[in-house]
């Protein structure tokens, strides 16, 4: 076998290797769809600390007749109140394998924290958010879209 087509082939396949775990990583900006309504929520910037995930939101997108500037009204401690514009979502998530779990999300509009667990999919276009009570079958999934 020709050693500088064996070369090329390793090459390509290195670079392949690591396109495909760029497209891997949840870290990077997506836009939040609402499962019930499919209408655009929020940009949320996700990003990497220490081996675990965090999220807060960047961006919203809010209809006429909703208040430009919500607050957390009906969150406990210290998010009670505060501007959901800026506020983290989504942290301590670790990874295992090909989905980061065992960390929290906040739904701003109830209050409440979910455990959740997130996995990238759709050539990293797309990423599987599932928040859950107890057992992962107890909960809901909403698809996020990339940001480019």
């Amino acid at each position: 076998m020709n050693y500088r087509l064996l070369i090329a082939l390793l090459i390509i396949i290195f670079s392949l290797n690591i396109i495909i775990a760029e497209n891997d990583s949840p870290t990077g900006s997506w836009q939040t769809v609402d499962d019930k309504t499919g209408r655009v929520k929020s940009f949320v910037e996700i990003r990497e600390e220490n081996g675990k995930l965090f999220g807060k939101i960047t961006k919203l997108f809010r209809l006429p007749d909703e208040n430009p500037e919500p607050v957390c009204d009906k969150c406990k401690g210290e998010k009670k109140d505060k501007p959901v514009l800026g506020m983290t979502i989504l942290w301590d998530l670790s990874r295992n394998k090909e989905i980061w779990s065992g960390g929290k999300i906040l739904d701003p509009e109830n209050g409440k924290t979910y455990k959740c667990k997130i996995k990238v999919i759709d050539n990293g276009n797309k990423l599987e958010v599932r928040g859950f009570i107890g057992f992962s079958l107890l909960g809901r999934t909403q698809y996020w879209e990339r940001i480019e």
